[in-house]
Protein backbone atom coordinates (compact mmCIF):
# COMPACT_ATOMS: atom_id res chain seq x y z
CA UNK A 1 0.00 0.00 0.00
CA UNK A 2 1.22 3.50 -1.28
CA UNK A 3 2.22 6.24 1.05
CA UNK A 4 1.07 9.80 0.60
CA UNK A 5 -1.91 11.12 -0.97
CA UNK A 6 -1.76 11.06 -4.64
CA UNK A 7 -2.39 8.03 -6.23
CA UNK A 8 -1.44 6.45 -9.56
CA UNK A 9 -3.69 4.97 -12.48
CA UNK A 10 -1.59 2.73 -15.05
CA UNK A 11 -3.64 3.48 -18.32
CA UNK A 12 -2.52 -0.09 -20.34
CA UNK A 13 -3.43 2.17 -23.42
CA UNK A 14 0.01 1.74 -24.82
CA UNK A 15 0.86 -1.45 -23.83
CA UNK A 16 1.26 -4.50 -25.48
CA UNK A 17 -2.27 -4.69 -26.63
CA UNK A 18 -1.87 -8.63 -27.50
CA UNK A 19 -0.66 -10.00 -23.71
CA UNK A 20 -2.33 -7.41 -22.01
CA UNK A 21 -2.50 -9.66 -18.84
CA UNK A 22 0.90 -9.45 -18.62
CA UNK A 23 0.84 -5.44 -18.83
CA UNK A 24 -1.93 -5.68 -16.12
CA UNK A 25 0.77 -7.76 -13.57
CA UNK A 26 3.56 -5.69 -14.40
CA UNK A 27 2.07 -2.18 -13.34
CA UNK A 28 0.83 -4.10 -10.20
CA UNK A 29 4.57 -5.21 -10.01
CA UNK A 30 5.45 -1.84 -10.56
CA UNK A 31 3.19 -0.23 -7.66
CA UNK A 32 0.31 0.46 -9.89
CA UNK A 33 -2.47 1.46 -7.35
CA UNK A 34 -5.15 1.02 -9.69
CA UNK A 35 -5.61 -0.25 -13.34
CA UNK A 36 -6.80 2.28 -15.76
CA UNK A 37 -8.92 1.29 -18.80
CA UNK A 38 -9.53 3.33 -21.71
CA UNK A 39 -12.66 1.52 -23.80
CA UNK A 40 -12.90 3.69 -27.36
CA UNK A 41 -15.37 2.88 -30.26
CA UNK A 42 -13.92 4.74 -32.84
CA UNK A 43 -17.43 7.12 -32.80
CA UNK A 44 -17.14 9.05 -29.62
CA UNK A 45 -13.57 9.14 -30.49
CA UNK A 46 -11.64 8.36 -33.40
CA UNK A 47 -9.85 5.19 -32.04
CA UNK A 48 -10.93 1.79 -31.15
CA UNK A 49 -9.41 -0.62 -28.19
CA UNK A 50 -11.05 -3.25 -26.04
CA UNK A 51 -14.32 -4.00 -24.38
CA UNK A 52 -16.11 -5.44 -21.51
CA UNK A 53 -15.23 -9.11 -22.44
CA UNK A 54 -11.74 -8.15 -22.45
CA UNK A 55 -11.76 -6.29 -18.66
CA UNK A 56 -13.89 -9.76 -17.73
CA UNK A 57 -10.93 -11.71 -19.15
CA UNK A 58 -8.44 -9.28 -17.58
CA UNK A 59 -10.33 -9.23 -13.81
CA UNK A 60 -8.89 -12.32 -12.26
CA UNK A 61 -5.59 -11.46 -13.33
CA UNK A 62 -5.21 -8.62 -10.49
CA UNK A 63 -6.52 -7.45 -7.38
CA UNK A 64 -6.03 -3.73 -8.33
CA UNK A 65 -8.80 -1.45 -8.46
CA UNK A 66 -10.21 -1.41 -12.13
CA UNK A 67 -11.14 2.33 -13.26
CA UNK A 68 -12.76 2.17 -16.36
CA UNK A 69 -13.05 5.03 -18.71
CA UNK A 70 -15.56 4.94 -21.11
CA UNK A 71 -14.88 7.07 -24.29
CA UNK A 72 -17.87 5.76 -25.94
CA UNK A 73 -21.53 6.99 -27.66
CA UNK A 74 -24.01 5.01 -25.49
CA UNK A 75 -21.97 3.99 -21.96
CA UNK A 76 -25.64 3.15 -20.93
CA UNK A 77 -26.37 0.60 -23.37
CA UNK A 78 -23.47 -1.55 -22.32
CA UNK A 79 -23.24 -0.66 -19.10
CA UNK A 80 -24.65 -3.46 -17.19
CA UNK A 81 -21.22 -5.89 -18.75
CA UNK A 82 -18.93 -3.34 -17.50
CA UNK A 83 -20.30 -3.73 -13.96
CA UNK A 84 -20.67 -7.72 -14.45
CA UNK A 85 -17.01 -7.08 -15.91
CA UNK A 86 -15.23 -6.15 -12.00
CA UNK A 87 -15.27 -2.86 -12.80
CA UNK A 88 -14.55 -0.82 -9.38
CA UNK A 89 -15.52 2.73 -10.87
CA UNK A 90 -16.58 3.80 -14.10
CA UNK A 91 -16.13 7.23 -15.75
CA UNK A 92 -17.79 8.16 -19.12
CA UNK A 93 -18.55 11.65 -21.12
CA UNK A 94 -20.85 14.15 -20.11
CA UNK A 95 -20.25 15.21 -24.21
CA UNK A 96 -22.49 12.13 -24.63
CA UNK A 97 -26.42 12.35 -26.36
CA UNK A 98 -28.29 10.24 -24.34
CA UNK A 99 -29.03 10.92 -20.88
CA UNK A 100 -26.55 10.59 -18.02
CA UNK A 101 -28.84 10.42 -14.90
CA UNK A 102 -30.11 6.72 -15.13
CA UNK A 103 -25.96 5.76 -16.15
CA UNK A 104 -24.86 7.35 -13.27
CA UNK A 105 -27.61 6.10 -10.79
CA UNK A 106 -26.84 2.07 -11.93
CA UNK A 107 -23.13 2.46 -11.39
CA UNK A 108 -23.82 3.79 -7.83
CA UNK A 109 -26.66 1.53 -7.08
CA UNK A 110 -24.14 -1.27 -7.96
CA UNK A 111 -21.83 -0.31 -5.25
CA UNK A 112 -19.47 1.22 -7.51
CA UNK A 113 -17.24 4.68 -8.18
CA UNK A 114 -19.50 6.87 -10.98
CA UNK A 115 -18.09 9.17 -12.98
CA UNK A 116 -18.75 11.56 -15.57
CA UNK A 117 -15.34 13.05 -17.73
CA UNK A 118 -14.99 16.23 -19.39
CA UNK A 119 -12.81 16.69 -22.85
CA UNK A 120 -10.91 20.05 -22.98
CA UNK A 121 -13.41 22.19 -24.27
CA UNK A 122 -16.03 21.47 -22.26
CA UNK A 123 -16.21 23.99 -19.42
CA UNK A 124 -16.85 22.24 -15.97
CA UNK A 125 -20.09 23.58 -15.78
CA UNK A 126 -21.54 20.94 -17.49
CA UNK A 127 -21.32 18.66 -14.68
CA UNK A 128 -23.37 20.66 -12.14
CA UNK A 129 -26.61 19.25 -12.95
CA UNK A 130 -24.75 15.50 -11.50
CA UNK A 131 -23.25 16.84 -9.22
CA UNK A 132 -24.89 15.03 -6.44
CA UNK A 133 -24.29 11.80 -8.52
CA UNK A 134 -20.40 11.94 -9.16
CA UNK A 135 -17.70 10.17 -7.15
CA UNK A 136 -15.22 11.25 -9.90
CA UNK A 137 -14.15 14.11 -11.76
CA UNK A 138 -11.99 13.14 -14.66
CA UNK A 139 -10.82 16.42 -16.32
CA UNK A 140 -8.80 15.17 -19.48
CA UNK A 141 -5.69 17.33 -20.33
CA UNK A 142 -5.33 16.06 -24.00
CA UNK A 143 -8.10 15.31 -26.46
CA UNK A 144 -8.87 11.97 -25.70
CA UNK A 145 -8.46 8.80 -27.94
CA UNK A 146 -4.82 8.60 -28.65
CA UNK A 147 -2.14 8.19 -26.38
CA UNK A 148 1.10 10.04 -26.00
CA UNK A 149 0.09 13.49 -26.28
CA UNK A 150 1.34 16.56 -24.54
CA UNK A 151 -0.52 17.70 -21.08
CA UNK A 152 -2.75 20.88 -21.85
CA UNK A 153 -1.53 23.14 -18.71
CA UNK A 154 -4.15 25.90 -19.48
CA UNK A 155 -7.08 23.38 -18.89
CA UNK A 156 -5.74 22.17 -15.93
CA UNK A 157 -5.28 25.13 -14.40
CA UNK A 158 -8.84 26.27 -15.18
CA UNK A 159 -10.30 22.64 -14.06
CA UNK A 160 -8.71 20.54 -11.51
CA UNK A 161 -8.94 22.89 -8.43
CA UNK A 162 -12.71 23.94 -9.73
CA UNK A 163 -13.35 20.18 -9.62
CA UNK A 164 -12.96 19.76 -6.02
CA UNK A 165 -15.62 22.34 -5.70
CA UNK A 166 -18.21 19.69 -7.45
CA UNK A 167 -17.88 17.28 -5.31
CA UNK A 168 -18.14 18.70 -1.60
CA UNK A 169 -20.89 16.75 -0.90
CA UNK A 170 -18.65 13.52 -0.34
CA UNK A 171 -17.20 13.58 3.18
CA UNK A 172 -14.98 11.34 2.14
CA UNK A 173 -13.86 9.68 -0.69
CA UNK A 174 -14.79 12.04 -3.86
CA UNK A 175 -11.64 12.14 -6.30
CA UNK A 176 -10.07 13.97 -8.97
CA UNK A 177 -8.37 12.68 -11.90
CA UNK A 178 -6.43 14.05 -14.56
CA UNK A 179 -5.76 11.98 -17.83
CA UNK A 180 -3.52 12.97 -20.41
CA UNK A 181 0.22 13.58 -20.80
CA UNK A 182 0.98 13.13 -17.16
CA UNK A 183 4.83 12.26 -16.68
CA UNK A 184 6.97 13.76 -14.08
CA UNK A 185 7.20 16.95 -15.92
CA UNK A 186 3.71 17.56 -15.13
CA UNK A 187 2.75 15.43 -12.33
CA UNK A 188 3.98 18.10 -9.39
CA UNK A 189 2.17 20.77 -11.65
CA UNK A 190 -0.92 18.39 -11.28
CA UNK A 191 -0.51 17.65 -7.78
CA UNK A 192 -0.68 21.34 -7.00
CA UNK A 193 -3.94 21.46 -8.05
CA UNK A 194 -5.29 19.26 -5.66
CA UNK A 195 -5.27 15.81 -8.07
CA UNK A 196 -5.99 13.18 -5.85
CA UNK A 197 -5.38 10.42 -9.10
CA UNK A 198 -3.37 10.79 -12.18
CA UNK A 199 -3.67 8.77 -15.20
CA UNK A 200 -0.35 7.46 -16.56
CA UNK A 201 0.04 5.57 -19.80
CA UNK A 202 2.32 6.43 -22.48
CA UNK A 203 5.51 6.96 -20.51
CA UNK A 204 5.12 4.04 -18.33
CA UNK A 205 5.45 1.72 -21.67
CA UNK A 206 8.44 2.69 -22.92
CA UNK A 207 11.07 0.32 -24.18
CA UNK A 208 13.72 -0.08 -21.34
CA UNK A 209 12.03 2.13 -18.81
CA UNK A 210 11.99 1.42 -15.16
CA UNK A 211 8.05 1.79 -14.61
CA UNK A 212 8.37 1.25 -10.76
CA UNK A 213 10.73 4.22 -10.47
CA UNK A 214 8.01 6.29 -13.33
CA UNK A 215 5.53 5.79 -10.50
CA UNK A 216 6.92 6.54 -7.16
CA UNK A 217 8.72 9.95 -8.92
CA UNK A 218 4.96 10.47 -10.02
CA UNK A 219 3.49 9.61 -6.85
CA UNK A 220 6.31 11.82 -4.76
CA UNK A 221 6.34 14.90 -7.20
CA UNK A 222 2.67 15.18 -7.04
CA UNK A 223 2.18 14.89 -2.89
CA UNK A 224 5.16 17.74 -3.25
CA UNK A 225 3.27 20.15 -5.50
CA UNK A 226 0.16 19.23 -3.08
CA UNK A 227 2.69 20.01 -0.37
CA UNK A 228 3.79 23.99 -1.05
CA UNK A 229 1.39 25.17 -3.14
CA UNK A 230 -1.83 24.24 -1.16
CA UNK A 231 -0.51 22.81 1.97
CA UNK A 232 1.68 25.69 3.38
CA UNK A 233 4.65 23.35 3.26
CA UNK A 234 2.92 20.30 4.93
CA UNK A 235 3.33 17.22 3.98
CA UNK A 236 0.03 15.77 2.71
CA UNK A 237 -1.89 13.20 5.31
CA UNK A 238 -1.22 9.52 3.86
CA UNK A 239 -4.62 8.81 1.96
CA UNK A 240 -4.79 5.43 4.21
CA UNK A 241 -3.72 6.69 6.94
CA UNK A 242 -6.80 5.66 9.65
CA UNK A 243 -7.11 7.10 13.62
CA UNK A 244 -8.53 5.94 16.14
CA UNK A 245 -11.36 7.95 17.12
CA UNK A 246 -12.75 6.16 20.24
CA UNK A 247 -13.02 3.07 21.96
CA UNK A 248 -15.75 1.28 23.09
CA UNK A 249 -17.23 -2.13 24.37
CA UNK A 250 -18.69 -3.56 21.83
CA UNK A 251 -22.32 -2.87 21.88
CA UNK A 252 -21.74 0.74 21.76
CA UNK A 253 -18.89 0.22 19.36
CA UNK A 254 -21.13 -0.94 16.59
CA UNK A 255 -23.83 1.68 17.33
CA UNK A 256 -21.66 4.46 17.44
CA UNK A 257 -19.84 3.06 13.96
CA UNK A 258 -23.25 2.76 12.33
CA UNK A 259 -24.13 6.91 13.22
CA UNK A 260 -20.27 7.84 11.81
CA UNK A 261 -20.78 5.96 8.26
CA UNK A 262 -24.49 7.55 7.78
CA UNK A 263 -22.28 11.08 7.35
CA UNK A 264 -20.50 9.16 4.19
CA UNK A 265 -16.93 8.62 6.36
CA UNK A 266 -15.88 5.01 6.45
CA UNK A 267 -15.01 3.54 9.73
CA UNK A 268 -12.95 0.52 10.63
CA UNK A 269 -13.63 -1.38 14.26
CA UNK A 270 -11.01 -3.30 15.35
CA UNK A 271 -10.30 -5.01 18.75
CA UNK A 272 -8.25 -2.93 20.30
CA UNK A 273 -5.29 -3.54 23.05
CA UNK A 274 -6.50 -1.31 25.54
CA UNK A 275 -9.00 -1.45 28.52
CA UNK A 276 -10.64 -5.24 29.57
CA UNK A 277 -14.20 -4.85 30.34
CA UNK A 278 -15.67 -6.60 32.78
CA UNK A 279 -17.46 -9.23 30.31
CA UNK A 280 -13.88 -10.77 29.31
CA UNK A 281 -13.52 -8.46 26.23
CA UNK A 282 -11.67 -5.82 25.36
CA UNK A 283 -12.53 -2.79 23.98
CA UNK A 284 -12.86 -2.19 20.58
CA UNK A 285 -11.69 1.25 18.49
CA UNK A 286 -12.98 2.99 16.00
CA UNK A 287 -10.68 3.75 12.89
CA UNK A 288 -11.06 7.06 10.77
CA UNK A 289 -9.46 8.11 7.86
CA UNK A 290 -6.95 10.42 8.96
CA UNK A 291 -7.76 13.15 6.24
CA UNK A 292 -11.34 13.90 7.58
CA UNK A 293 -10.36 13.34 11.50
CA UNK A 294 -11.28 17.23 11.91
CA UNK A 295 -14.67 16.48 10.25
CA UNK A 296 -15.37 13.70 12.24
CA UNK A 297 -14.53 15.48 15.96
CA UNK A 298 -16.65 18.30 14.78
CA UNK A 299 -19.53 16.85 14.01
CA UNK A 300 -19.38 13.47 16.85
CA UNK A 301 -17.25 15.62 19.57
CA UNK A 302 -20.35 15.56 21.99
CA UNK A 303 -21.75 12.09 20.69
CA UNK A 304 -17.90 10.82 21.77
CA UNK A 305 -18.72 12.14 25.06
CA UNK A 306 -22.19 10.73 25.78
CA UNK A 307 -20.76 7.07 24.58
CA UNK A 308 -17.70 7.04 26.65
CA UNK A 309 -20.17 8.51 29.47
CA UNK A 310 -22.51 5.25 28.50
CA UNK A 311 -19.41 3.52 28.60
CA UNK A 312 -18.83 3.47 31.87
CA UNK A 313 -22.47 3.09 32.66
CA UNK A 314 -22.26 -0.31 31.38
CA UNK A 315 -19.36 -1.58 32.80
CA UNK A 316 -20.87 -0.59 36.53
CA UNK A 317 -24.25 -2.15 35.79
CA UNK A 318 -22.42 -5.70 34.48
CA UNK A 319 -20.14 -6.03 36.98
CA UNK A 320 -23.08 -5.24 40.12
CA UNK A 321 -25.29 -7.72 38.09
CA UNK A 322 -22.64 -10.62 36.43
CA UNK A 323 -19.32 -9.17 38.40
CA UNK A 324 -16.12 -9.49 36.63
CA UNK A 325 -15.72 -12.11 33.79
CA UNK A 326 -12.32 -13.46 33.33
CA UNK A 327 -10.94 -13.08 30.26
CA UNK A 328 -10.75 -16.47 27.89
CA UNK A 329 -7.10 -17.96 28.04
CA UNK A 330 -5.41 -18.73 24.70
CA UNK A 331 -2.62 -21.26 24.31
Amino acid sequence: MAGGRARVAASILDADLSNLAYAVRRAQAAGADRIHLDVMDAHFVPNLTFGAKTIKQLRPRTELPFDAHLMVDEPGRFIDEYLDAGCDSITFHVEIEEEIVPTLRKIRGAGRAAGLAVKPATPLSALEPYRELLDIVLVMAVEPGFGGQSFMKDVASAKLLAARDLLRHKAFGGEVHVDGGVNRETAEFAGGLGVDVLVVGSVLWQKNHDMGREIRLIRALADEGYQYTLNDGVPPIPRDKMVTFISLPLHLAKRFMDEIEAGGVPVVMLRGDGQMNPDGVRDYDLLVPASVEALVVERHADERTVYARDAEAWREAFIAEHGIIAPPSHP
